[in-house]
């Protein structure tokens, strides 16, 4: 039989008649003449209780033990949904991540998969079994001790056991109908897509889009897994929802496909660094080890001069989340007293956002950037960082005119318009 993957994030199986309402959207599916792997989320609110339990029993957990909690909630869910599946008349049953068993690296909290073995579920499907319902987020080290993936988890899980069983497609079933052009929340004439490129969504899933996990668009861009994003809370057939697929499947793309924002963004400079090979490594080498996430750097000659020689200093900007910016200072103080790095002061504006215009499209055309600097200046909005890549634009400006940047730039490259 055909095999569909569908995923239910944590709004969609809040509370029973929530987790009734997906039971029957899956029920369709097996009328249509699937066989379906269902990932589930843990109920809304649940991880973030089960949580709190650990952090109130012991500020310094053992991340074992921290696991071990935190994957009773998808459990709970799984376990419900077959429930609700078996009251339907649907042959159904429940997976946890050590009965698959779902194989990860033993890095408790950010666990990367290993393997998925497709012995077990297959022959419950040869049996008759038509669903087989999966705990998201979760799996098994090589120790045999329950890990959790991290953030955005139960994405990733879908998209790993649509590549691991040859699905037809994955299905993400979340609170939204699909990828938008840009936030309506901001703009007003956002305009859902019918389909996008892995490249695109992951470049707006990095830049900021929250509809999908970064790490799951990777995954479906590795392995050519065909994704659909679509609401647990409409009714929908075969058409809705936006398609994130491969590049070839798409006949012709605007050049710009979307607009992204991130609102907590904050702007460092190095003032007065000298400008020797190896700096850079220097400063940027105990910022990962500090675990500082580090996006657009720019580097420039400095209006001082280092001892005789003009030019013999720089100046090195770049751009981290703003909720980073003490860890970053700690890592430049501790460099500079370690002597690896010298510089006269370290100034942190933590009033920026960043907007970033994205599109396949940029690779045959010229002229983007040229639009969005002049869509930018008819707002009199200032540009105080620009990064590129070959299909993505990113801009840092004052966050006060973030979201008129958003509109501007939508309008300007009319993503309203099909």
């Amino acid at each position: 039989m055909p095999l569909l993957v569908m995923k239910f994030g944590g709004t969609s199986v809040a509370d029973l008649s929530r987790i009734e309402n997906a039971a029957k959207k899956v029920q369709r599916e097996v009328a249509r003449g699937y066989d379906v792997i269902v990932i589930v989320s843990a109920m809304s609110g649940e991880t973030n209780k089960l949580v709190s339990f650990v952090e109130g029993t012991s500020k310094l957990y053992d991340a074992r033990e921290y696991d071990a909690v935190v994957t009773a909630g998808e459990n709970v869910t799984a376990g419900l949904m077959a429930l609700r599946l078996q009251e339907m008349g649907i042959p159904a049953r429940s997976w946890q991540g050590w009965q698959v068993p779902i194989n990860t690296t033993s890095a408790h909290g950010s666990a990367r998969f290993v393997s998925i073995p497709r012995d077990h579920i297959d022959q419950k499907f040869a049996e008759g079994f038509k669903v087989a319902v999966v705990a998201g987020f979760q799996g098994v080290s090589a120790e045999g001790r329950l890990t959790t993936l991290g953030r955005g988890g139960s994405d990733t899980t879908a998209v790993a056991f649509a590549a691991a069983f040859g699905a037809e497609r994955c299905d993400i079933y979340t609170d939204v109908d699909g990828i938008y052009t840009t936030d309506p929340r901001i703009a007003s004439k956002a305009r859902k897509l019918e389909k996008i490129a892995f490249e695109e969504m992951l470049e707006l899933a990095s830049l900021g889009a929250k509809v999908l996990q970064t790490r799951s668009v990777e995954l479906a861009m590795r392995y050519k897994v065909r994704l659909r994003v679509l609401s647990s809370f409409e009714d929908t057939d075969e058409n809705s929802g936006t398609l994130v697929c491969d590049e070839e499947e798409i006949m012709e793309s605007k050049v710009v496909s979307g607009v992204a924002y991130s609102r907590d963004e904050a702007k460092m400079t190095l003032v007065t660094v000298e400008d020797r090979p190896g700096v850079a490594s220097a400063i940027f080498g105990p910022l990962a080890e500090a675990g500082v996430n580090v996006d657009m750097i720019v580097q420039n000659i400095s209006e001082k001069n280092y001892g005789s020689h003009p030019g013999a200093v720089t100046d090195m900007t770049f751009s981290v989340p703003v909720n980073q910016v003490a860890r970053a200072q700690k890592a430049m103080e501790d460099a500079r007293s370690a002597g690896l790095i010298n510089y006269d002061e370290l100034v942190a504006d933590t009033e920026v956002a960043k907007v970033s215009v994205v599109g396949i499209g940029m690779r045959s055309q010229v002229g983007v950037a040229a639009k969005m600097f002049q869509a930018l200046s008819s707002e009199n909005i200032n540009i105080k960082v620009i990064a590129t890549s070959e299909i993505k634009i990113s801009v840092l400006i004052d966050r006060k005119y973030m979201e008129l940047a958003v509109q501007a730039l939508h309008d300007a490259f009319e993503l309203d318009k099909a």
